[in-house]
């Protein structure tokens, strides 16, 4: 790769400003000042600006705990969208919410700049599984259960794949339910059809991975390669 580029990307910067970078002797490669800015370095070069090393992120995957209000959107003339809350950190990168969230719900929402990796998980076939806890407005029944599990027709027709609908033990008013299909406000119709309002919805894991208990309803992480993985695994 060339140096321009590889500085660019571990910095967040424009290529221009790479290059002032490297033009006025402020990066080293493998200890040695370049000035170069098409300079060729590998992967297994040190590439340093001062006594900080530079790592080249091709692609970006944060967790977003996404409070109510909140639009999962990459822009919104009206609304504060969920890339609002972490552009200033990532200014030069294209994020995007890989699967939405109502704007009345909340929870665990993936944002990305890798398109790929969005695809795979939100495809029909990969049956990535997400999971929510659900506050109705009537209590959870056994029928209830029982149509999750055969699969709901909606009002429009459209037929359901099944799906886990798991009772709280503490309060009959509150489920988990774990959908393997994205649907616009699915669960919301879902209940509609069998006769209850859902008044909270929040979105725990996509995949084999939990939201972090300590994000607070805003705050947002990176996620670790191995978190990544967990991603595309079977609850």
């Amino acid at each position: 790769m060339r140096l321009d580029k590889f500085v660019a990307q571990a910095l967040g910067l424009t290529r221009s400003e790479a290059r002032a970078l490297i033009t006025k002797g402020k990066i080293t490669v493998d200890g040695a000042v370049v000035k170069k800015a098409d300079a060729s370095v590998s992967e297994a070069s040190a590439v340093a600006q001062g006594e900080t090393l530079l790592s080249r992120e091709e692609f970006v995957y944060i967790m977003l705990n996404k409070p109510e209000g909140v639009v999962s959107a990459s822009e919104d003339r009206r609304d504060v969208t969920v890339v609002d809350l972490v552009k200033d950190d990532f200014p030069r990168r294209e994020l995007f919410p890989a699967g939405r969230l109502d704007k009345t719900s909340t929870g665990f929402v993936l944002l990305t700049d890798d398109g790929a990796f969005a695809h795979d998980i939100l495809a029909p076939r990969r049956h990535v599984p997400k999971t929510y806890q659900v506050l109705l407005d009537t209590p959870v029944t056994q029928e209830m259960v029982q149509a999750f599990q055969e699969g709901i027709t909606l009002a429009d027709g459209s037929r359901m794949q099944p799906a886990e609908l798991l009772p709280s033990e503490e309060d009959p008013f509150r489920a988990e339910v774990v959908l393997h299909q994205g649907v616009y406000h699915q669960i919301k119709r879902m209940f509609g059809v069998l006769g209850a309002g859902v008044n909270g919805l929040h979105r725990t894991a996509i995949g084999g991975l939990a939201l972090d208990p300590k994000l607070q309803p805003g705050q947002w992480r990176r996620l670790t390669s191995e978190e990544k993985a967990k991603i595309q695994l079977q609850k």
